[in-house]
C-alpha cells in the first residue's frame, strides 16, 4: 500500500494512485459557529480530522489569526490595514500604503529575513518544520503566501488603481511589479533549497462570471511572471500547485502554459463538464468542492452525487483528480459528514 506522500505524487503525475487524495479544511469561522457539535462529527470522522480530539480548542477564546479577528483594525509588515465583521474569515484591505504614488518613495518591501506577511518570520523554524516532514515521510511542501503578486498589488495600490495601471503602462507600476516578481522569487528559491516535493502558489482570479481581469490581460503580465517563478521548481523536479477562487476557466490554459501542474478551480463556477472538456488530462485537478449551494444546503443525497460526478467525469485509473473542500458558514456539521462518507465512498472508485 503506498503512503499518503507516494500517492499524492503518483496522482499528481499520473502514475496509477491507489486513491483519490480529499482533504475537508474547516474554516475557524466555522468551528466557531458550531463548536461541539463540529467537533463531535470531527471524531467521528478521524480518517479526514486526524488532529481533532476531544476538547482541543477553547472556543470561548480562542486566538484568531491576524486579519481574521472581528472588528480589529490590523496592520501588516506590508502597511496594509485589514477589517473583517467576522472571526475566523479573512478582510478586507481598508488601507493601502501605496495609493498614491506619492507614497512611494521611501516605501520598503518587508525584510523576509525576519518578517513574514503578518508577524516575525522564523526561517529556523521553517527549517526544522520541512525536516520533521521529510523524517516522518510525509509530503514536504511550502508556498508563497496568499495574494502574493496580483492580489498583493490591490492591497498595495488599492483594485481600482491596480487595473488602470495594468492598462496604462504607468513605468512606476512596471517597476513596482517587477520588485514584486523578483521578492518572490527570492522566496521561492529558499524554500526550494530546503528540498521540497511541492512548491504551492495560491491568489485570487475569478469572479463568479468570470476572471477579473481579461485572458489578454493575464497573458501579458502574468503569464511570464508565474513562469519565472515556476521555472525554478520545475528545474529542480518540484512539483506546482496554484489555488484561485471563482471562474477561472478562460485562463487555466494560461496557468498550465506558465508552469501549473496542479490546478485547483471551483467545480459549480467553472463547470464539470467543461473541466474534464478543456483540462483534465492536461494538468491535475485538485477539485475545489462547492461551497455555495450543494455542500451547505443540500441533503445527504444531493452531496454524495455531486461527488459521484466529479470522480466519474474527471477522474481516472491513471490519476490526475485530488479534492479539497473548504468549510464555511452556514455549512452545518451533518453536511460536512455527509461530504466525508461520499469522499470516503468515491476515493477508490476506479480501483474497485
Amino acid at each position: 500500500m503506498l503512503s499518503e506522500r507516494e500517492n499524492y505524487l503518483q496522482t499528481a503525475r499520473f502514475q496509477n494512485p491507489e486513491w483519490i487524495p480529499a482533504h475537508i479544511i474547516i474554516s475557524d469561522a466555522s468551528w466557531d459557529e458550531y463548536r461541539d457539535d463540529m467537533e463531535q462529527m470531527a471524531l467521528n470522522n478521524p480518517d479526514f480530522f486526524p488532529r481533532v480530539h476531544k476538547g482541543w480548542r477553547d472556543y470561548d477564546n480562542y486566538a484568531f489569526t491576524p486579519g481574521h479577528r472581528k472588528n480589529e483594525k490590523y496592520t501588516d509588515n506590508w502597511g496594509c490595514r485589514w477589517e473583517t465583521p467576522t472571526n475566523g474569515i479573512e478582510g478586507v484591505v481598508t488601507h493601502w500604503p501605496l495609493s498614491d504614488w506619492s507614497k512611494l518613495d521611501g516605501y520598503a518591501f518587508p525584510d523576509m529575513e525576519k518578517s513574514a506577511d503578518r508577524g516575525p518570520r522564523d526561517w529556523d523554524e521553517e527549517y526544522r518544520q520541512v525536516e520533521n516532514a521529510r523524517r516522518e515521510g510525509h509530503l514536504v511542501s511550502c508556498g508563497l503566501p496568499h495574494g502574493f503578486l496580483f492580489l498583493r498589488l490591490t492591497y498595495l495600490r488599492g483594485f481600482e488603481n491596480t487595473l488602470c495601471d495594468m492598462a496604462d503602462e504607468d513605468p512606476r507600476f512596471i517597476k513596482l511589479f517587477g520588485d514584486l516578481v523578483e521578492y518572490n522569487l527570492e522566496l521561492t528559491n529558499r524554500y526550494l533549497n530546503m528540498g521540497l516535493d511541492v512548491m504551492h502558489f495560491a491568489e485570487d482570479l475569478g469572479t463568479q462570471t468570470g476572471p477579473i481581469i481579461s485572458p489578454d490581460m493575464f497573458e501579458k503580465w502574468f503569464v511570464p511572471a508565474y513562469g519565472k517563478l515556476m521555472k525554478p521548481c520545475k528545474d529542480a523536479g518540484v512539483l506546482t500547485t496554484f489555488h484561485s477562487d471563482g471562474k477561472t476557466l478562460s485562463i487555466l490554459d494560461h496557468q498550465i502554459r506558465a508552469g501549473v501542474q496542479i490546478v485547483n478551480p471551483q467545480d459549480l463556477a467553472n463547470g464539470i463538464d467543461n473541466l474534464a472538456k478543456y483540462v483534465k488530462g492536461r494538468a491535475c485537478i485538485n477539485l475545489d468542492i462547492d461551497r455555495q449551494s450543494v455542500v451547505p444546503f443540500g441533503t445527504k443525497k444531493d452531496v454524495a452525487d455531486l461527488i459521484g460526478e466529479e470522480v466519474i467525469k474527471l477522474g481516472s485509473k491513471n490519476g490526475g483528480l485530488m479534492m479539497v473542500a473548504g468549510i464555511y458558514p452556514p455549512t452545518p456539521p451533518e453536511n460536512v459528514d455527509a461530504l466525508c462518507a461520499a469522499l470516503r465512498k468515491y476515493r477508490t472508485y476506479w480501483r474497485d
